[in-house]
């Protein structure tokens, strides 16, 4: 019982935190952010400029952190700090008001929300190995995001039916905002920050409850922890050419999740500007992603277990490079070459599906890439490892939205702006023919790691 308590204690960080991702970054704010700018080009590229400077902050010290919380044996005074970031982070969200908008201050607060969660999500996710054995952590991890996705979809439906206000000024089910918010000051949809930060807040209850975490035999204090952590960090990283597999997967999830995450943040902010999506419309979108996210996150978490995570790894990539080029093809003038009549719904349903295959293929492929990392990295630094995981991560992830926001501004069109993103995908697949399924370990696992 106590062992399943802390599995559930786990999956409750992922039930807490998503709501930044589905809210905050792709369904609610981003696309409101590009509702206020009248330039729907001008917006992507904003939202580029400021979501790729947080990322170059989260590279720079995530692996450094990570290395402090290995030779200390201390997780949770980290996830601790950077749950206070999370919250106060989103939660100033509600000052985006419409009549006297300050973009650089809310990219300020959006981004110190936003490392808050990516550092928490490091040191959390450096606690899978000790959840179950080597043929149970895919099926943990899946089962864990998949149960963070039912989080990110109940909160993005109480957005709809009971806050966001559309053209009308009515939610999706035809009420006003409730609690007297002003849909003239779009109220309703700039509390998706105070509700971002009291649903992270009520729901890592049972994470801090659950979640013990046992003290490491020669744990240093964290003064001294800091002191030695960046030789220990500056030795690890000269030993990875000695670890081709290990370094090939870093590089080959460095561009194929920047590329998620492009699509993911971007998605919003391209239909609002290319389809003329409200709010309301993004959000219906983001419930069918959200729906077949968690769907296949469970699936793939199982897949993971049976044929181990690389083959998801590799379908999910491919399909998504293939699904970015599909994007690129709707528009309200034609749909993948064919010309549509105006006023026409295609456009819209076959963004619909798009978004659904983004949502099936993204979950499959997070969950799966968070195994693949338990089984690349080192178990005696696992937590320096999903740093140097999320410094790969975050050390380009400036590239997809910079580059979005460059090739929008130099072509002006929105369609050309996603090109860059099959092309991360493309050179993710290439360098994954590098990757051991079991990276370079000769040992088997029969019990948690520790």
């Amino acid at each position: 019982m106590v062992a399943k308590r802390r599995i559930w204690g786990w999956y409750f960080f992922d039930f807490a935190s998503q709501p930044y991702n589905t809210l905050l970054l792709t369904f609610i704010f981003a696309p409101y952010v590009g509702n206020l700018i009248a330039d729907g080009s001008a917006a992507q590229a904003a939202w580029g400029y400021g979501v790729g400077a947080a990322g170059l902050v989260i590279a720079i010290l995530a692996p450094f952190l990570g290395a402090v919380a290995d030779r200390s044996g201390a997780k949770m005074p980290f996830i601790w700090l950077f749950s206070l970031m999370y919250v106060a982070g989103s939660y100033g969200l509600w000052w985006a008001s419409p009549l006297d908008f300050n973009l650089a201050l809310i990219l300020l607060s959006f981004g110190f929300g936003l490392i808050g969660m990516e550092f928490a999500t490091i040191f959390t996710n450096a606690m899978l190995p000790d959840l179950g054995s080597r043929a149970e952590i895919g099926r943990i991890s899946g089962s864990g995001w998949a149960f963070g996705y039912v989080g990110g979809l109940i909160t993005l439906v109480m957005m709809l039916a009971f806050f966001a206000e559309g053209a009308t000024g009515r939610t999706l089910i035809g009420l006003e905002p409730i609690l007297g918010l002003d849909p003239a000051l779009r109220e309703g949809t700039r509390a998706v920050g105070p509700l971002t930060a009291i649903w992270y807040a009520v729901f890592m209850i049972p994470f801090f409850m659950w979640v013990k975490e046992p003290r490491k035999p020669g744990a240093l204090p964290i003064r001294v922890a800091v002191a030695g952590a960046w030789p220990d960090l500056r030795a690890s990283l000269g030993q990875l050419p000695e670890r081709p597999s290990f370094l090939a997967y870093l590089a080959a999830s460095m561009f194929y999740r920047d590329a998620l995450n492009g699509i993911y943040v971007f998605g919003g902010i391209y239909a609002a500007g290319v389809l003329g999506w409200t709010v309301v419309n993004v959000g219906t979108f983001g419930i069918l992603a959200v729906i077949t996210g968690a769907v296949f996150a469970w699936l793939g978490g199982r897949a993971d277990s049976r044929f181990g995570p690389k083959p998801v790894i590799a379908v999910t990539v491919l399909a998504l490079g293939l699904v970015a080029l599909g994007v690129t093809e709707v528009s309200r003038t034609a749909v993948f070459g064919l010309a549509v009549a105006p006023g026409s719904m295609l456009p819209d349903l076959a963004f619909y599906a798009l978004g659904a295959l983004i949502g099936a293929l993204g979950g499959a492929l997070q969950t799966a890439s968070r195994t693949m990392m338990v089984r690349q990295a080192d178990p005696a630094r696992m937590t320096e490892g999903f740093g140097l995981y999320a410094l790969t991560g975050k050390a380009t992830a400036f590239i997809a939205p910079l580059s979005i926001g460059v090739v929008t501004d130099l072509t002006g069109s929105q369609q050309a702006g996603i090109y860059p993103l099959v092309v991360l995908f493309a050179l993710g697949l290439f360098l994954l023919v590098w990757v051991k399924p079991d990276g370079e370990r000769s040992e088997t696992w029969s019990a948690p790691l520790s």
